[in-house]
């Protein structure tokens, strides 16, 4: 397949049996907890219906939020996009706080992706991310925050491609782990 069959698909039923095949494959939609792949599994297997509804949340209803310290924080609004070939290929997510471009603390970037390994180098986390920025401006945003680890060289090159300045480089003290860095895409261009 290639990136002229490739779309952008909101979670459904349709797609399920695509993400569990990806999930057992030790693919994590969370690239800072491989654990959450176990986590969905589970989800998926004791009500799969709430767990697809709970991936498109505007209003911020779900649960709380776990961070690695245990703490919980409130849950943001956000949704889940998933990239589809024919095949399941990644996930991507938006997050934000209404009304703000602002993020509390305890969240490092407004988009979240990650591509399943036996997709990569096919340009789809490019793709997915350029088509995600009309939902980020429906949503009104003006600008979203994009973290990833400094060694993260694909990453880098998928978020330039859409526009995005490095900001800073840092590490988090929530998070902990190597240095990241903070990518900003402007949206008002």
């Amino acid at each position: 397949m290639s990136v002229e069959t490739f779309q952008l698909v909101w979670p459904a039923a349709e797609y399920l049996p695509g993400y569990i095949h990806a999930l057992q494959q030790d693919w994590s939609p969370d690239t800072m907890r491989p654990e959450a792949a176990q986590e969905h599994i589970a989800l998926i297997a004791k009500d799969p219906e709430l767990f697809l509804s709970q991936l498109v949340d505007r209003e911020a209803k779900g649960p709380s939020v776990t961070l690695p310290d245990g703490s919980t924080v409130p849950r943001l609004s956000g949704f889940v996009r998933w990239m589809w070939d024919g095949e399941f290929c990644g996930s991507i997510g938006l997050r934000w706080q209404m009304g703000t471009h602002e993020l509390p603390p305890y969240c490092l970037g407004h988009i979240g992706y990650s591509v399943v390994p036996w997709k990569r180098r096919r340009g789809y986390a490019t793709e997915a991310l350029r088509r995600l920025l009309p939902d980020v401006r429906s949503e009104g945003l003006t600008q979203v925050d994009i973290v990833i680890r400094t060694t993260n060289f694909a990453s880098q090159r998928v978020i330039e491609a859409n526009g995005g300045k490095l900001i800073e480089r840092f590490r988090s003290e929530i998070y902990g782990g190597p240095e990241r860095a903070l990518y900003r895409i402007s949206l008002t261009q």
